[in-house]
């Protein structure tokens, strides 16, 4: 009896788990992008405040990096999805 399980699961979770793979990282990649997009009106905010001060320096380069890492992250989890959806 638990050969009989064993077998149908080893033949059932692979199928499985592929599909919820994919769709996990296009959410992860989604919430990242959108973590990106809210960042970007303070990039843009922090840009037109700079003049030159070392404090608004800070500011501007942490946005920017901010903002370019969640978008890179968020890029990446769905180009990961579309890699594993393809195999």
């Amino acid at each position: 009896m638990f050969a009989v399980g064993k077998k149908f699961l080893s033949h059932v979770i692979p199928g499985i788990m592929r599909p919820l793979r994919i769709l996990w990282n296009e959410m992860i990649g989604f919430i990242f992008l959108c973590v990106a997009v809210i960042g970007i009106p303070k990039t843009f905010q922090a840009y037109r405040d700079f003049n030159g001060d070392p404090d608004k320096l800070f500011r501007l380069l942490l946005t920017v990096l901010f903002t370019g890492t969640m978008l890179g992250f968020g890029l990446s989890s769905f180009w990961r999805a579309r890699k594993i959806s393809r195999s």
